[in-house]
């Protein structure tokens, strides 16, 4: 393990803005990284990904241990090599996708399953996890950890706290990768004594950066938010802090507020590929029938590909008749906006008009509100109300509901 250089260089209240420095380049935080699990952003080419302005993305090393297989990935030279991919990499260790599998079998050397696919008996441990992840030779790796469901009775939790800590001890061991950063998780449920027992384990045992896990499983935003303010302030502030599954724009905006800097969702792909796109006056479904012709582009405002060249009425069509092109346009610029909303919250940050920053967020998309109808020539309109959540359905385990992560 080596300690990752992040530059702390400014904050408002317990905002920060800070440059995480990684051997495939900076990156500049707060940051929102789009998810490639398979080892790929669905649609776009690795050029696509780079020109919207993305600095960092994550591959999961569950579903790329089992195809195409570490050993393959390392044959390559490892991912940023067979994905041709110049921007940083981040690699979770595979513990949520495990754990949300219905008949895995948990001891304390680690968890057997049978892989969704073919039904193939495979077991993962800490020692395991670290060897794909140190073979994958992503930037950032992650700590082998219990995903706790949301409903767990306490008595269960406070059992996973301690394994949880106790694999994660495991896992710096078995990490030796000297230009690899590994990052702890911190777990503990909704229960603040647990919140704060585990963040005590494991800023106890030492990471280069440190993650919250174990929300964005179907709490709601208050109770999030709830444990956020638990929890980030005991985490420490010379190293990034990385909330797991979390990307709609009001959870950004208030993880930002308590001190996280990283995040990663399938949101900003996945609606894409349904299209709903994000603006800065909320989001909106391009396939619903009133942009049929609307020659506008998805957002005035916005200077991405998409937007400086095709029109609602074009990507509506796409997408009615199932033209990947629409897809990937879609994403494009949902992955852009992202990227330009997470800067104007850094810039916010750095000059003290994050107040009024967020302020906007809550007004553009305020919490249990649907999309609205946009009139032609604006930009946007409508609010998300769907969250990504890490639950424990067959949906959230393949990437075909709201959540997981793809």
């Amino acid at each position: 393990m080596n300690h990752v250089p992040f530059e702390l260089e400014a904050t408002s209240g317990a905002a920060r803005a800070g440059t995480l420095t990684l051997p495939h380049g900076p990156v500049r935080t707060p940051v929102f990284m789009p998810v490639g699990t398979q080892g790929a952003i669905r649609t776009l080419s690795p050029h696509h990904v780079v020109e919207t302005g993305s600095q960092i993305v994550l591959a999961n090393t569950y579903h790329l241990s089992q195809r195409p297989g570490a050993k393959l990935v390392a044959k390559h030279g490892g991912l940023h090599n067979m994905m041709q991919m110049p921007l940083p990499i981040l690699t979770d260790s595979g513990g949520f996708q495990v754990f949300s599998l219905e008949k895995a079998g948990v001891t304390e050397e680690g968890v057997e399953f049978a892989y969704e696919v073919d039904g193939r008996r495979t077991f993962l441990s800490p020692e395991i996890s670290m060897e794909i992840q140190q073979d994958l030779g992503a930037d950032v790796a992650m700590v082998f950890d219990e995903c706790l469901a949301f409903g767990t009775d306490v008595e269960a939790a406070k059992r996973s706290v301690d394994r949880t800590a106790r694999w994660e001890q495991r896992s710096k061991n078995a990490h030796h990768r000297s230009d690899q950063s590994l990052f702890g998780i911190v777990q503990g449920g909704f229960w603040q004594d647990l919140r704060e027992r585990s963040a005590a384990q494991i800023t106890d045992i030492g990471f280069d950066g440190y993650a919250l896990g174990g929300l964005s499983v179907g709490e709601g935003h208050a109770i999030m938010c709830e444990v956020l303010d638990w929890t980030t302030h005991l985490l420490p502030k010379d190293r990034p802090r990385y909330l797991m599954g979390v990307g709609r724009p009001l959870d950004l905006v208030e993880g930002v507020a308590r001190g996280i800097d990283m995040f990663d969702c399938v949101i900003a792909t996945r609606h894409a590929r349904s299209g709903t796109v994000y603006t800065d006056r909320g989001r909106i479904r391009v396939t619903d029938k009133r942009y049929r012709t609307d020659m506008y582009p998805i957002d005035k405002g916005c200077s991405c590909y998409t937007c400086s060249n095709f029109t609602r009425a074009y990507i509506h069509h796409l997408l009615r008749v199932g033209e990947v092109l629409g897809s990937a346009l879609s994403t494009i610029h949902n992955l852009a906006w992202f990227h330009t909303f997470m800067s104007r919250m850094r810039d916010s940050i750095v000059d003290g008009s994050f107040p009024a920053f967020r302020k906007h967020v809550h007004e553009m998309y305020p919490e249990k509100t649907s999309p609205k109808p946009v009139s032609g020539g604006g930009s946007g309109g409508g609010s998300s109300t769907t969250r990504s959540k890490r639950g424990r359905s067959k949906q959230a385990r393949t990437g075909r509901g709201k959540s997981g992560r793809r």
